[in-house]
């Protein structure tokens, strides 16, 4: 058993964070993950996407029985006060795909799950359906995978992307299980010099993002095991 089992998508977004840690790979359902482990908590990134999102969820659930699971990663604001490298602790998390929604228990604001990246046009809309200040694509199936197992949720996000920026055109190069195809995005992008400005910014971005969300992720850790040592299961 652990106290706290980690969901990214991507290593890069938690590559702060989890440098050092012991890994090990398991193998559920025909696929392998890679399980990195520190003390009481587990992390595996299981891919881009809500499928890639739930089927790393009930892998981990089902190997370590964490006592929470945590959604973590990259988020486009979709409220203009929030910035590249802010971070956002969601009270709620609401699935796009089907309304549903989960309250976390603490922290404030809303998330919403989207299926595709969003661009700013698409971001206005979501925040006014859903009344949402961030949007990211696995949350939501994090937070259904854990529901389902009687595990308690929750999610730190990290902004990535501003409410009026779009990416660049990434979602050709994400591969069915959910996994990023980097070295075609690279090719696609450097013959392509219109896209060089956008690109270099999400990198810069992504580079800030990913030092502010393993902050965050650091001090949720050890308020989670202060949390269990005053209230031991």
């Amino acid at each position: 058993m652990c106290n706290v089992a980690i969901v990214a998508a991507m290593e890069r977004e938690v590559a702060p964070l989890i440098r050092g840690w012991k890994v090990r790979e398991i193998e559920r359902d025909g696929r392998r993950y890679r399980l990195f482990e520190s003390g009481d908590a587990v992390l595996v990134c299981g891919g881009i996407g809500a499928d890639a999102a739930r089927r790393a969820t009930e892998a981990l659930i089902e190997e370590t029985r964490p006592a929470r699971v945590l959604s973590v990663g990259f988020a486009g604001a979709l409220d203009s006060t929030l910035k590249v490298a802010d971070v956002l602790e969601p009270r709620v998390v609401v699935n796009a795909a089907d309304g549903a929604r989960t309250d976390t228990g603490s922290g404030q604001g809303t998330l919403v799950s989207y299926a595709a990246v969003a661009g700013a046009g698409q971001k206005q809309r979501l925040g006014k359906a859903y009344a949402a200040v961030a949007v990211d694509m696995e949350a939501a199936a994090v937070a259904q995978g854990a529901q389902a197992r009687g595990v308690e949720f929750g999610a730190l996000k990290a902004i990535s992307d501003g409410a009026d920026s779009s990416m660049p055109p990434t979602e050709r190069f994400i591969s069915g299980d959910g996994q990023f195809r980097s070295v075609g995005f690279a090719v696609h992008v450097v013959v392509r010099p219109w896209l060089w400005g956008r690109t270099i910014v999400l990198a810069r971005n992504s580079a800030r993002a990913s030092h502010a969300l393993c902050g965050a992720i650091r001090e949720y850790i050890g308020r989670e095991a202060f949390a269990t040592e005053l209230n031991p299961r």
